[in-house]
């Protein structure tokens, strides 16, 4: 394993780094980011190597400029209604990131119950978009506080379809099928293996392999060397800290470890 890289950066500014990787080199596609830091990941993303990258105001207009996190923007570029939108997710046009209730090794997501579906202990959101986002477009995940009732061995209900319900469901699941980027607040992870199951790509400094391993609830693949998520550049924490998220709303979606 690398040495700690040695920076001023928090673990959040780390996170936005790891989610604004997620859409690199993304090209003309809609960033659709859930929660904070994704939000500023996306935010970063086009203001450095994604500039082609395509932000909405989280409701139905596409921006031109980058505000900071809950500012107006004073660009508008374009309507983008409801019906436009999910046009964009059947033509795969959109790179979303999501949050997870659960998450199991094959990437099936769960945000719409806890417990046994003919009596839930917890309803939470419902199914959603999350099986057409899958089947159609990238989908990654953020999950701000890694833990083992998320990272689970078997998801309750499946909302967003992991590699192994694709595979059974056929060319017509897994044509379009791809799910990148699964990133924590303990490390970043994909599905790079040969059975399309989870694997530590990267730690965030201060994070040990074990940390990580004890807060999942699966035996999950780890590289002989897990290299650390890279650095902020010193352009990147300006406009982290002074254009996009000069309030610190990072720091209260992942606190100082």
């Amino acid at each position: 394993m690398s040495d700690v890289a040695t920076t001023s950066a928090t673990r959040a500014e780390y996170c936005v780094v790891a989610c604004a990787e997620a859409w690199r080199g993304a090209g003309e596609v809609l960033a659709s980011p859930m929660g904070t830091v994704p939000t500023i990941g996306a935010r970063l993303a086009k203001l450095t190597f994604s500039p082609d990258l395509l932000l909405t105001d989280g409701e139905a207009l596409l921006i031109g400029d980058v505000p900071a996190v809950g500012a107006t923007a004073e660009v508008v570029e374009g309507w983008l209604p409801y019906r436009q939108h999910l046009a964009l997710v059947a033509t795969g046009r959109r790179h979303v990131m999501m949050g997870a209730s659960q998450l199991d090794r094959y990437g099936n997501q769960n945000i719409s119950c806890i417990g046994d579906w003919a009596r839930p202990k917890r309803q939470l959101l419902g199914v959603r978009g999350a099986p057409v986002n899958t089947l159609n477009n990238p989908t990654s995940y953020w999950v701000p506080r890694h833990s083992t009732r998320v990272f689970v061995e078997r998801v309750d209900m499946v909302s967003g379809v992991g590699h192994d319900r694709a595979a059974a469901a056929g060319p017509s699941a897994t044509r379009y099928h791809c799910i990148p980027d699964v990133i924590s607040d303990l490390g970043v992870f994909d599905f790079a293996t040969s059975d399309r199951t989870m694997r530590l790509r990267s730690l965030h400094p201060g994070v040990t392999v074990e940390q990580v391993v004890e807060a999942t609830g699966f035996a999950l693949t780890v590289p002989d060397e897990v290299p650390y998520t890279r650095e902020p550049t010193a352009e990147e924490l300006r406009l982290i800290r002074e254009v996009i998220d000069p309030k610190g709303l990072r720091e209260r979606e992942v606190p100082a470890a």
